[in-house]
């Protein structure tokens, strides 16, 4: 006699739980993170525009500020790692995050400003990657696509309400009582750190950056990546000084559309992938991104502002996910790291670069123009991503 089905069985009831206490208390982290990041994303550069009397100007400066300290931390990170350990540098980064936010409404000086986002870029930076080490460390083998998917719900949730959320209160209970929530929020999770694991993840020897960008197959869907990533910089800092002062209550549920569309195309945009393949998906990603700003050109009418900016979320979500994938499948386990640095860059650098030129370029040409532009210039992205798919059409 046999019993086919024990062995079966077996396997299944051996497989390990995906959620495990130190994984809820990094999740804990990763809110905090992630809720404090947003809650100010978009109200420091209209405190920085209500407060400096510099104008449009004074936004972008203080976005473009945020994410070069962000890129330059993520660049430093590893060695503070390699040094203090993940937990100590994830301590460190929430302190950066919060701490500053308390003292942001002390002055109105665009220099001081400047600074608190400097500061507070470098600690996000350095919850990013601290946190993401520790994370995956801290999910079982077996499950570490399931757990990475359930990671990236934690992280995306508080955006989905910080940032609208942020805007709402500062026009209604005043910047400082946001500033006040946002500390809080990033520094209540530092009561948990130490109940994180002190055991760093292995790891293998990473493939440097240089190699990197050596490499057409990862530089591609970079460019294609930041050219997604100006629009993202762009909306969450000038939309709300775009939109007349008669649709101010648009705004929120504008910067709630945008990452609400961003998310569940990135869900749609991973399942299409895994049965029909990535790289057809990085065009008409693009494309809805440029023709999502075009439609947002149209600040006037709250129906295109809406419209305009769920197809760029759509866009952007969808180049989100088939950029990351295509990588990823593009290297070893040894080449993940510059993967995760170049499309991280992208982002970071997308953002900040966004703001800043949006800010000198509406200045000159007014906001709608200032869209309009900025489409055609993200639509210039179909020359790689052309490019791209055509080689991997030839390598086939």
């Amino acid at each position: 006699m046999t019993t086919p089905m024990i062995p079966r069985t077996a396997p299944a009831a051996a497989r390990p739980p995906l959620l495990s206490r130190p994984l809820a208390l990094r999740f804990v982290t990763v809110i905090g993170a992630s809720a404090n990041f947003f809650l100010l994303l978009s109200v420091v550069p209209l405190y920085a525009t209500a407060s400096s009397g510099a104008g449009g100007g004074a936004a972008g400066l203080a976005t473009s500020a945020l994410m070069l300290a962000t890129v330059i931390g993520e660049l430093a990170a590893p060695r503070l790692v390699a040094r203090y350990g993940h937990r100590g540098v994830l301590a460190g980064g929430l302190a950066l995050l919060g701490a500053p936010a308390l003292v942001l409404t002390a002055s109105g000086n665009l220099a001081w400003i400047v600074a608190i986002c400097l500061v507070r870029g470098l600690g996000f930076a350095l919850t990013i990657v601290a946190g993401a080490a520790l994370t995956v460390s801290l999910i079982p083998a077996e499950r570490r696509g399931e757990g990475l998917a359930l990671a990236g719900i934690v992280s995306g949730v508080p955006s989905l309400v910080a940032l609208p959320l942020g805007v709402w209160l500062a026009r209604h209970v005043g910047y400082a009582p946001v500033c006040g929530a946002a500390a809080v929020v990033a520094l209540a999770p530092l009561v948990v750190v130490p109940g994180l694991p002190k055991r760093e993840p292995r790891s293998e020897r990473p493939i440097g950056v240089v190699a990197g960008l050596r490499s057409t197959a990862l530089v591609r869907p970079t460019l294609v990546f930041a050219a997604t990533a100006l629009g993202a910089g762009i909306i969450v800092t000038f939309l709300p000084l775009a939109v007349p002062p008669r649709l101010t209550g648009l705004v929120a549920v504008a910067l709630f559309v945008q990452p609400a569309a961003s998310t569940v195309a990135r869900w749609f945009a991973g399942r299409y992938g895994d049965r029909h393949g990535t790289a057809r998906l990085v065009i008409p990603g693009l494309v809805a991104s440029a023709a999502g700003m075009l439609v947002t050109a149209e600040t006037r009418n709250p129906v295109t502002v809406v419209a305009g900016v769920a197809l760029f979320g759509i866009g952007f979500g969808i180049t989100q996910n088939a950029t990351l994938t295509m990588m990823y499948a593009r290297v070893t386990s040894s080449g993940y790291g510059v993967v995760g640095a170049l499309w991280n860059f992208a982002y970071d650098a997308g953002m900040g670069v966004g703001a800043a030129g949006f800010g000198v370029l509406a200045g000159r040409t007014g906001y709608a123009w200032a869209f309009v532009l900025t489409g055609a210039l993200m639509a210039v992205a179909l020359v790689p991503a052309w490019r791209d798919r055509r080689a991997v059409g030839a390598v086939r």
